[in-house]
């Protein structure tokens, strides 16, 4: 007798190349390392404080919102560890501790697992909580405010909120040597340009990162400040103090650059890229935003699927 045979036939992708989430979150901890430790010199034992209560909240709300929903835990992969790192980053060292707790929460739970968890968020989880924190409770981002009481023998001003207000002639005492090693007033994993770039690169050559959404992010803010340097030198900062202040490295290789929220094809990375560039500068000039890396990111996170319709052309030909 004829026996027959079950065939199971699976969705897309048929043919996975090996790489996890588990190894991608790993590497870009990894990445993220030296602008940490660079922080911690800078800034001292606090923020010790403020990376691992991050780290252990965020990991802590997606084992919650597994348990609610019934899911499996998932934060062995890594993803939330990752999330509560970065954003820890970009928080200043006394950070107080309900707004960490808050900040991750956004960033996990409704940034990340209300859109349906990894790979589904429609917005980098972290720009999100830093926008909503930016607006909530503006003075926590002050960081002039926020790191009156270090003792820093450098020049004890954030370089952003000075150039915005006073011009760039008030910018001068911040060299490029300062800005690159990390000798300014920022956020916690920030402010070391050299560590950042490092971290970049070594994405960008272990193919985690895609090099075109980085290096046009970093072309646009160049350009951009270029161009408000050359029509107003005395009131615009130059592009090199733009492209090593504030959160335009950890913006361009760490949060711009997520999977879920960037586009696929080669055109529309070069667009999403350089927008945010031209965005950013765009605010910090003349927005009322003393940085905008992370409302610009939003913004292209917003057109990602737009920009995602200009893909290549089909092969073959209609009959």
């Amino acid at each position: 007798m004829f026996e027959q045979k079950k065939l199971i036939v699976s969705h897309a992708p048929f043919w996975h190349i090996g790489n996890r989430v588990t190894e991608r979150s790993y590497h870009t901890m990894l990445a993220a390392l030296p602008a940490v430790l660079a922080g911690l010199v800078y800034f001292g034992v606090p923020i010790i404080g403020v990376v691992g209560l991050s780290v252990a909240t965020a990991m802590l709300w997606e084992l919650l919102i597994n348990k609610v929903m019934k899911k499996s835990p998932t934060i062995g992969d890594g993803n939330a560890a990752l999330i509560g790192l970065l954003l820890a980053m970009v928080l200043p060292a006394t950070m107080p501790w309900w707004a960490v707790i808050t900040g991750t929460f956004i960033a996990v739970v409704i940034g990340k697992q209300i859109f349906g968890g990894i790979g589904s968020n429609a917005f980098n989880p972290v720009a999100l909580a830093v926008a909503i924190m930016m607006i909530s409770w503006k003075d926590l981002f002050d960081f002039n405010g926020m790191l009156l009481n270090y003792d820093f023998n450098f020049a004890a001003a954030y370089p952003l909120a000075t150039a915005k207000y006073f011009g760039s002639a008030s910018v001068e005492s911040f060299s490029l040597a300062d800005l690159l090693t990390g000798r300014q007033i920022g956020a916690i994993g920030s402010t070391f340009g050299v560590g950042l770039i490092i971290g970049g690169i070594y994405l960008m050559i272990r193919g985690f990162i895609r090099w075109e959404i980085s290096l046009t992010f970093l072309a646009g803010v160049y350009v951009s400040a270029l161009l408000f340097n050359i029509a107003d030198p005395v009131r615009f900062a130059d592009p090199v103090f733009h492209v090593f202040t504030g959160y335009t490295l950890i913006g361009a290789f760490f949060l711009a650059t997520d999977d879920a929220s960037s586009p696929v094809w080669f055109v529309p990375m070069l667009i999403y890229g350089a927008a945010g560039g031209i965005m950013t500068v765009l605010i910090r000039n003349i927005g009322t935003n003393v940085d905008g890396v992370m409302l610009a990111i939003l913004v292209i996170n917003l057109i990602s699927p737009l920009l995602d319709k200009i893909r290549p052309k089909a092969l073959g030909k209609v009959v």
